[in-house]
């Protein structure tokens, strides 16, 4: 039995290393061909750069492909990418601290608050999860123009919205297991609605609150429909930036955009690993409460 165990966890194990082999693998082709000149990328797309020119006898001479750092300076320069990221940054943070502020006290009201008002609140939240972004981004763009939010700050309210069910889900599930007694305590030692919430609520809340903010933060970072619509070329994003490297005519410097791609996930990747184990201790720890 355990000779038996042992291999199924191998070949277990065997198969999950080339399913992540597979998922890694297009982030190593980007990486690698961002180092090699644009002509080669299309001619040679899965082989490693060369460092020098090769004898290749009656093939001829393969030439040097490895141009160092030219396509990520390149790139910056043509994309301005550092305005880009500044803007995708502050669109990111605040967008998240905007969702996890008002969508924890919407958890925390319609949780406390017994009435078919809130449970009517409550279903129309996690009914907004299953509505697709495409049937209502042109009816969106038209209201997002006319209330001029079509700016930097102005989008924040839109991220907030379609931010707002899956986040008010996830809260509720969580604050549902915190026992009411505490707050009772709170609220007769003399602590106001707001203290007892930002004091004695939202500190136990911190694992869904993590993992809130980990989830919005990959989708804000890497969402290109919305501040495509709404925004346009005003205030690009990076991933409307990177768009804009295509040229006329279908022409695209491929080796910019591949080290322009690199450098916009380079920090949603480390911002995943450092706070991965947070995200199923969270969605656990909300899944088993109430």
């Amino acid at each position: 039995m355990r000779k038996q165990r042992k291999i199924s966890n191998t070949i277990i194990t065997i198969i999950l290393i080339f399913l992540s082999f597979l998922y890694i693998a297009p982030i190593l082709i980007v990486l690698m061909n961002s180092f090699k000149g644009k002509l080669f990328i299309s001619d040679q797309p899965f082989v490693f750069p060369t460092f020098s020119k090769q004898d290749l006898g009656a093939a001829g001479i393969q030439p040097k492909t490895f141009v160092e750092l030219k396509n990520y300076w390149n790139g910056v320069q043509k994309i301005h990418f550092w305005n880009a990221f500044g803007r995708s940054v502050f669109i990111t943070v605040a967008g998240v601290a905007i969702i996890v502020l008002f969508t924890s006290m919407t958890a925390w009201f319609i949780t406390r608050t017994k009435s078919h008002y809130s449970n009517t609140l409550y279903y129309l939240f996690v009914f907004s999860m299953v509505i697709p972004f495409q049937m209502v981004m042109y009816s969106m763009t038209k209201v997002a123009n006319a209330l001029h939010l079509d700016n930097p700050l102005g989008i924040l309210v839109l991220y907030l919205g379609f931010g707002a069910g899956m986040s008010v889900f996830m809260f509720s599930g969580f604050i549902k297991g915190i026992p009411v007694s505490i707050e009772e305590a709170a609220i007769i030692d003399g602590c106001s609605p707001l203290q007892c919430f930002f004091r004695i609520v939202f500190p136990v809340m911190k694992p869904t609150v993590t993992t809130v903010a980990i989830l919005n933060t990959m989708w804000i970072w890497n969402d290109y429909l919305m501040p495509y619509l709404v925004m346009g070329k005003d205030y690009p994003t990076i991933p409307i930036a990177i768009q804009y490297l295509q040229g006329g005519y279908g022409s695209i410097d491929m080796g910019a955009m591949m080290a322009m791609l690199i450098l916009a996930i380079i920090p949603i990747i480390v911002f995943y690993v450092a706070c991965q184990k947070y995200i199923i201790r969270g969605v656990v720890t909300g899944a088993v409460k109430g």
